[in-house]
Formats: structure tokens, C-alpha cells, sequence
């Protein structure tokens, strides 16, 4: 696998400044900007924001780097990353004010217009039980003084931070509380503590009102929020999940008639000469396609370094898009990367539950899947994978010559057929 520009200068700046062995006489190590910037742009060097974004000399020595003021890091074995729930819940139904023009739920394109939709939606008014609630700060700011305690393995230290830098999506205050918000439009399986703990601790400080740090999520018609706490506000790691809930426009509904009628008339195309797809959430194939909407031509570079994919996940995630037509690899600007097809830019121009529509007619159409889905009817449960693998086995599959291959695989067919009838709860 080749090394990324970041694994390169990370390499050259470990081995100028002795990094690995100041680390075996001390719990850390500081590093200035302009020390980094020598070997590539510290605004690069230093943004991770999530654990598949170190570069590979951090996840080897279970490293990682906090900002601690604006021209200042520290490297250390910290717990910096706190891994997000998984487990499902109900949808809740939303209206949005149709007097509105100037935004449009149905085509979020940046996490700004996404809280601005869960603002005007009282999305956020539902999920903080504030009545009164008004934007009051957002934007780059300074994190002003204070320390804290981290965890470093079975050990713990203290870091004093002195005006780093830190940039706030969102700030909402009620009568009881002051709401901040980090928003992402992409999915993710964790995220940087940090990114809600340097606002948290600011805002606590200066205010006498709760301070409640939210994490926003949005996705495909859905609006995914988790509100977090401190337990221990001098503590970096005492961060707990309070709530979470999600939200969606009320559009309609899909019913379990809406998947059958798909099912008994769709029709079933040639098993294309690609990978059968070895991508568990489908949630994310969709959200790869929605960046691409939003971007246009993604390299596959920028998705790993941008959007919580590794090297193997982007290629496991474009692939399975590709497989359904959603989209095409490309070669532009000397990288490899993808686009939507016309096909990707038609569903995605459509309403939410039409969009749902389109992609199991989409899942559908391959004859793996419409038979696993047809026996899980018949059975009235999900089949086993042993059932799996061996509908994938009269598929004519294309290049699938293992036993393990096709089990692998199995766990994808399982995940989507899931992921369909999830779609009607």
C-alpha cells in the first residue's frame, strides 16, 4: 500500500527530531508549526478527526497530537477518540415550513445548511426541550486558558491549552442552556473528543448556564443528533452519551407492499464483470454518493484522508457504488477517482422516500439479492448464510473462488437486505 504525503512528512519529521525516542524517556512531546510546516502545511499534518486519519507512524506507536495553543502540538500515547453508538432507533417525523425558498431539505449540501434545516425544522428545539432557542455564536475563536487531564493507557496526564484555535458549527441558547454543535454530512465510526471539549470547556467557563456539546449527523434524508457530557469536566475522557435520537421530513412513508411490489416486478439484469460488493453499511455507500452530488469528481485518496474510509474501505465502498450504477471511476488530474453516473445524478435529484425507492429497485435488480430477500419472506426470517452462499453460487458471481470469499460477502448480502427492510419500520 503506498504511503500517503502525510505517512512521508510524519516520517521525516520522527526521524529529524528524535520523536520515538523522546517518547521512551517522557509522556509526550512538543512540536511547533513552523517546525512541522517545514515538511508540509501544519494545517494538513494535524487534522484528524478521526482514528483511520493518523498516519501510520501514530496507529503503530498508538500515538496521537492535540493543538494546545495556535502554533503549538504535543504528541502522546493520549485516548483522543470516543467511538460512536450503533445502535438503531426510531425515526422521528418532522415538517419543515413550506414558506421557505431560500433552503431546501431535500439538498443539503454543507453542515452549515444542515443545522440551519434542524434549526428552522425545531429539530433542534424537540432534542434540547428548549422552547426559546436563538443562534448566538459559531465560527473560529479562541479556546482561551485552561488544563486538563487525559488518559494515556493505564497512566494519565495533565495538558494546558493557552488560546488554541477551535471553531464552533453551531451555538444555540435557550432559557437553561447553551447548545453546541459539530455537524458532519458524512458518516463516520468515531470521532475527535477534542471537537466538542475545547468549545465545552470555553463556554463553561464563561457562562453560568449548562453548556451541552451535540454532535450532529446528517445523511440521507436523516438528521442524526447525540448530545454528550462531561462527567468530569477537567477530565478529557469523561465523555458520556446522554441522548440520541433522529429525525427525518415528513414525506410519506414506505410499507412493507411498497418492497414486494419491487420485488415481484423487477426485473433482473446481467451480473456485471465487477466485484460483488464487500460493503457491510450500506448507509455509507449512500453517503459516498452524496458527497460525489455535492463535490463532483472525489478522488480516492481524498475520500480516505477525508471522510473515515481506509485505503481498503474506499475501494470496498466505490466499488459497491459502482456495481449498482451509482457511479463511475475515473482518471482526472492524474488521480484516480469517481463521479455519479447520470443514473446517481437522477435518484439523487429525487425526493427522499422516491430516492429509497430507487436504490432497492436498484439492490433488487441483481438476482443475489432478490432471492435472498424472496426466501426471507418465505421463511418469515433472515436466511442463514450457508442459504446465502448458496443462491451467490448459482449467481454466476464474477471472479468469487473461495468458500470464505463468498461467506464474506454473504454478511453484505445479509447487511442490505436489512438495510431494505429497515426502510419500513
Amino acid at each position: 500500500m503506498s504511503k500517503s504525503k502525510n505517512d512521508i512528512a510524519w516520517e521525516k519529521i520522527f526521524e529529524k527530531y528524535c520523536i520515538l525516542e523522546k517518547l521512551a524517556n517522557n509522556e509526550r512531546v512538543s512540536i511547533s508549526s513552523t517546525e512541522i510546516n517545514q515538511f508540509r502545511e501544519a494545517r494538513l499534518m494535524t487534522k484528524f478527526d478521526h482514528r483511520s486519519q493518523l498516519p501510520k507512524l501514530f496507529i503503530e506507536h498508538n500515538l496521537s497530537i492535540l493543538p494546545i495553543s495556535r502554533g503549538t502540538y504535543e504528541i502522546g500515547a493520549f485516548e483522543t477518540f470516543c467511538d460512536f453508538n450503533k445502535e438503531e432507533i426510531e425515526i422521528t417525523t418532522i415538517d419543515f415550513p413550506t414558506f421557505l425558498e431560500s433552503i431546501d431539505y431535500k439538498d443539503i449540501t454543507s453542515e452549515s445548511i444542515a443545522i440551519n434545516c434542524a434549526f428552522v425544522s425545531k429539530i433542534l428545539h424537540d432534542f434540547t426541550g428548549e422552547e426559546n432557542l436563538l443562534p448566538t455564536v459559531c465560527g473560529r475563536m479562541s479556546s482561551s486558558i485552561f488544563d486538563f487531564t487525559i488518559n494515556s493507557g493505564q497512566n494519565s496526564f495533565k495538558v494546558n491549552v493557552e488560546n488554541s484555535q477551535i471553531e464552533i458549527d453551531g451555538g444555540f441558547e435557550g432559557d437553561n442552556s447553551l447548545n453546541l454543535i459539530e455537524a458532519k454530512n458524512y458518516i463516520s465510526d468515531d470521532f475527535l473528543i477534542r471537537q466538542l471539549y475545547y468549545p465545552y470547556r470555553l463556554w463553561n467557563n464563561k457562562i453560568t448556564k449548562r453548556v451541552r456539546p451535540i454532535f450532529l449527523t446528517y445523511s440521507n434524508g436523516i438528521f442524526h443528533l447525540r448530545e454528550y457530557e462531561f462527567t468530569t469536566p477537567q477530565l478529557y475522557n469523561s465523555i458520556r452519551l446522554l441522548q440520541h435520537k433522529k429525525y427525518a421530513v415528513q414525506e410519506g412513508c414506505i410499507n412493507i407492499e411498497n418492497i414486494q411490489h419491487i420485488l415481484d416486478s423487477v426485473q433482473i439484469v446481467k451480473e456485471p464483470e465487477l466485484p460483488f460488493p464487500q460493503a457491510d453499511s450500506f448507509d455509507r455507500v449512500v453517503n459516498l454518493c452524496e458527497l460525489l452530488k455535492q463535490r463532483g469528481f472525489i478522488s480516492k485518496n481524498y475520500i480516505t484522508q477525508n471522510y473515515d474510509f481506509n485505503h481498503r474501505q474506499t475501494d470496498y465502498y466505490s466499488n459497491a457504488a459502482k456495481y449498482l450504477g451509482l457511479i463511475e471511476i475515473v482518471y482526472k488530474n492524474q488521480q484516480i477517482g469517481c463521479v455519479l453516473t447520470r443514473k446517481g445524478f437522477y435518484i439523487f435529484n429525487q425526493p427522499i422516500v422516491e430516492r429509497q425507492l430507487e436504490f432497492v429497485k436498484l439492490i433488487l435488480s441483481h438476482a443475489t439479492f432478490q432471492k435472498t430477500l424472496k426466501l426471507y419472506f418465505d421463511k418469515g426470517n433472515v436466511p442463514t448464510k450457508d442459504e446465502i452462499v448458496d443462491i451467490m453460487k448459482n449467481a454466476k458471481l464474477y471472479k468469487i473462488d473461495s468458500e470464505q470469499t463468498y461467506r464474506r460477502r454473504a454478511s453484505t448480502v445479509i447487511s442490505w437486505i436489512n438495510w431494505i427492510l429497515e426502510l419500513t419500520e
